[in-house]
């Protein structure tokens, strides 16, 4: 059987790659990814604490914290190397769910398992970092499968959860630097909401293979598949990729165009910024039920432009600034300093072809965590 490597580098779409060699011990079955949030493992005066669901029979849920002994001197250097996955971790589930909320779930589950296992049985695992992303891409499998029937629940559109620039983020209050995603363009929003199209399986075959670089056989003991099956998968994926993202305009370029469109949006200029809109451009808005949202996609550059006008009496008091989502130009509008709405874009030939605008506040922690209260 195929081993999985440990920390590996994103393709986007060329890095070398440097394996591991190991046999990742994965037998127990998958976990359930907790619905609230609990702290991660950390240490805390110099014991390992490792947050634990309680067993279902004991009480479905509930959160339990498990302390290792006292440790005298520095740290495990098996422990710092353990802990030092999550970030990878975290980079994977990202771009497997569109949730850094369910990222973190995914990451906890995942470590709670590690620390769930007797020390005999984790020194016997030749690659604890390729144990850690066989589990945790298990755990994104089984989210993905049911992730549909929950989207269809949603009130409203759903779009994956926006991510600011990592500068901006290092400066959000408590934020820590392991649970920042890496960004690139395997991030970008465009890239993100073709992922949602995809089958389960076919986007864990090809995040893996494509972005991480994983080969496929170490693919298929994540998916359950043969690797020719993964193979498949893969070249599936990779072909809507292909239809559904045209070349992208440089960054600089990107960003003129938002700004015109700012500019013309601010300015209340309907032909202004019609002349920024592909004459096709969509808008899509999430709200989660929580604030008000357009309800379904709106389509066509003047139906756009004379809606955009319409809401300047509604944003009254907000300040639009030009900020980094996801990697690449975007909009950001707060009041009095809190964020309250994030707009990607997806520029080609210099119009804009696609507008994302999240408002459920549940996406928005990551721009809020530096806000004042």
């Amino acid at each position: 059987m195929a081993c999985l490597g440990g920390r590996r580098g994103f393709r986007p779409y060329a890095v070398p790659v440097v394996r591991r060699r190991g046999r990742p011990e994965c037998e127990a079955p998958l976990p359930r990814c907790p619905a609230s949030h609990a702290p991660r493992p950390h240490i805390r005066g110099g014991r390992l604490v490792v947050p634990v669901r309680a067993d279902e029979t004991e009480g479905a849920g509930e959160t339990m914290t498990t302390e290792s002994e006292p440790v005298d001197g520095p740290v495990d250097p098996g422990l710092s190397a353990i802990m030092s996955e999550r970030r990878q971790l975290i980079n994977l589930a990202y771009r497997l769910l569109g949730s850094l909320a369910e990222a973190e779930d995914v990451v906890q589950e995942t470590y709670a398992r590690w620390y769930a296992m007797s020390p005999s049985r984790r020194e016997a695992v030749e690659s604890p970092g390729g144990w850690l992303t066989r589990v945790a891409g298990r755990i994104c499998l089984d989210l993905l499968g049911s992730a549909r029937a929950r989207r269809e629940r949603y009130v409203g559109e759903w779009i994956p959860e926006p991510l600011p620039d990592r500068t901006e983020w290092a400066a959000g209050q408590g934020a820590d630097p392991a649970d920042r995603v890496t960004l690139d363009e395997s991030v970008g929003m465009a890239f993100l909401v073709v992922l949602e199209s995809m089958t389960p399986a076919e986007r864990v075959a090809f995040v893996l293979h494509d972005v991480f670089r994983y080969s496929f056989a170490e693919v298929a003991e994540i998916v359950g598949r043969t690797p020719g099956a993964c193979r498949q998968l893969a070249s599936s994926a990779r072909r809507r990729v292909r239809a559904s993202r045209p070349a992208a305009a440089a960054t600089a370029r990107q960003a003129r165009v938002v700004r015109d469109f700012k500019r013309a949006w601010e300015a209340g200029d309907i032909g202004a910024l019609i002349g920024v809109l592909d004459p096709g451009v969509t808008v899509t808005a999430d709200g989660g039920g929580v604030v008000d949202a357009l309800p379904h996609p709106l389509e066509g550059a003047e139906e756009v432009a004379r809606y955009a006008v319409a809401l300047i009496a509604r944003t009254a008091g907000l300040t639009f600034l030009e900020r980094t989502v996801n990697g690449q130009p975007g909009l950001v509008g707060q009041r009095d300093g809190v964020t309250e709405v994030v707009m990607a874009f997806d520029v080609v030939d210099d119009r804009i072809r696609r507008v994302w605008a999240v408002r459920n506040p549940e996406k928005l922690q990551p721009w809020r965590a530096g806000s004042p209260s």
